[in-house]
């Protein structure tokens, strides 16, 4: 039997036994009631009956009185009519009470509805006594025979009337001895009932909630030994119920784990292994990766010496060939103007190398913005020209303090970027304010709003510039924060250079305070 049907039987036989005593006590306070309330009719019909004891007194003397004082036949009606009514009103009632009480007699003895019946027929022959003394009365005889009726009235009714009372008290008697022989026998019964269930919950308990206690404190246990990662169980072979099943269960479970905690070391060590191999390959990768990095600033570092050497011979001919050779003074000046530019991609180039050591080296000071973004517009006007796009600066007087030539490397790549991204618009704007905002601004077709927030992260435009080396928005930003400042991009722009929605990039760095 499973241990749900032996807990239900178990609860259902308590309940039982619980329901079974409500129902004796409440049939048991019902008999009570019964005859509480039959105790109580009787003590009303009692004093009933002293009323009508009184109005009869109360008849006899007025009756004495009027036979003694010789009234005529009329004047004793009207005296006696009075009380004569009230006696029988009060007839009346006790007669409704026996009727009631003949009715709630139906669910007690036959004794006792016999004895209301002859409580009835009493009460027929006092009333009957009444009438027939008012009619001797209302009649014209002389005082000795009235007299001798009154007598006769007090002789027959006196003893009817003890008869009825004590008959009331007698049955009020039994009564009350009903109810406290009632009283002990349910007090008997209550005592057995509760006894009784106390019996079955002992028995329910130790039979079968406590071994069940034991047997959950069992499984209790190797739930925390397995907690405890200790998966050496050995549950006992119970009974097939829930508990027992359960017993099963956690066996089985308590093996599984056992031999996937062997699994999960045995490829732990293995990982531990890969993770050794792993990290030795990765040390002398990254040693290699240092000579490699070490070997290509060297070369960058030998590139630039060997090429700012013959730069400096070709800007020192090119100022002797423009003073000795006045009429080629525009091809010297042409070829001392490319080489600055070339000395400057030198030192971009080295810019960029010194960046990707993660040290950004800054020359602050005072730059003019209509010079810087003169120098910007002119690094890249051939560019704008092959590309077809119009390229416009708008300056205004003003200082920022700022590194010049990362400064100018920064709009050069920003320009770069809009001819690469943006050049079907045919348009791009540098703008300078003086507050130090700079803004490089395109009429393309514009950024996504999911994209904008990536464009700042490395390698997230891959795309090499097609001239010089160019700068990243990455690298950007990183060199405007370096000066103090900050980079946005607004895409669409709030006002467009053509019908494209266009992609503006700002560039706020401190003014210079001069």
């Amino acid at each position: 039997m499973s241990l749900k049907t032996r807990l239900t039987a178990g609860a259902v036989a308590l309940t039982a036994a619980t329901v079974l005593t409500a129902l004796v006590l409440l049939i048991g306070m019902a008999q009570v009631g019964v005859r509480m309330q039959a105790a109580l009719q009787a003590e009303a019909r009692m004093a009933r009956y002293s009323t009508l004891s009184t109005q009869v007194s109360t008849f006899l003397v007025v009756a004495t009185e009027a036979v003694q004082r010789g009234l005529s036949p009329e004047t004793r009606a009207d005296r006696l009519d009075p009380v004569a009514a009230g006696i029988r009103e009060t007839f009346a009632a006790l007669n409704g009470d026996l009727e009631q009480a003949v009715s709630d007699a139906e669910r007690l003895d036959l004794d006792t509805q016999s004895r209301f019946g002859t409580q009835s027929l009493l009460l027929a022959r006092m009333a009957a006594s009444v009438d027939q003394t008012m009619r001797g009365l209302g009649r014209d005889m002389d005082p000795i025979s009235l007299r001798a009726w009154v007598d006769s009235f007090a002789s027959r009714f006196d003893p009817l009337l003890n008869e009825a009372v004590n008959t009331e008290v007698l049955f009020r008697r039994e009564t009350l001895a009903g109810i406290e022989t009632l009283r002990a026998r349910l007090t008997w019964i209550a005592v057995g009932l509760a006894a009784l269930s106390v019996a079955m919950a002992v028995a329910f308990y130790a039979g079968l909630i406590q071994p069940q206690f034991r047997r959950l404190d069992l499984l209790r246990d190797a739930a925390r030994r397995i907690g405890a990662q200790d998966f050496a169980l050995s549950l006992p072979d119970t009974r097939a119920d829930e508990i027992g099943r359960l017993y099963r269960e956690t066996d089985a479970a308590a093996r599984l784990l056992a031999d996937r905690q062997a699994e999960v070391a045995a490829d732990r060590a293995h990982l531990n292994e890969i993770i050794e191999a792993r990290t030795e390959a990765l040390s002398a990768a990254n040693a290699r990766l240092s000579e490699i990095d070490e070997s290509r600033r060297r070369l960058f570092a030998d590139i630039s010496h060997e090429l700012r050497t013959p730069l400096t011979v070709i800007l020192m001919e090119a100022q002797l060939g423009r003073q000795v050779v006045p009429g080629a003074r525009d091809v010297f000046d042409t070829i001392e103007t490319r080489a600055a530019r070339l000395n400057r991609r030198i030192d971009d180039l080295l810019r960029v190398a010194r960046s990707d050591s993660g040290v950004l080296a800054l020359s602050p000071e005072a730059v003019p913005l209509g010079v810087l973004l003169a120098e910007a517009a002119e690094e890249v006007s051939a560019e704008c020209a092959s590309a077809g796009v119009a390229l416009t600066v708008d300056a205004v007087d003003g200082t920022v303090t700022a590194d010049r030539n990362w400064l100018r490397q920064v709009l050069v790549g920003l320009i770069r970027n809009a001819l690469r991204h943006a050049r079907d618009g045919g348009a791009v704007t540098v703008a300078a304010e003086p507050d130090g905002m700079l803004s490089v601004t395109d009429n393309g077709p514009g950024i996504p709003a999911a994209a904008q927030e990536r464009l700042f992260d490395r390698f997230t435009q891959g795309t090499p510039n097609r001239a010089g080396f160019g700068l990243g928005l990455a690298l950007a930003k990183w060199v405007i924060e370096e000066h103090g400042g900050s980079v946005a991009i607004e895409s669409p722009v709030a006002e467009p250079i053509g019908d494209a929605p266009g992609t503006k990039v700002v560039l706020r760095l401190p003014a210079d305070p001069r």
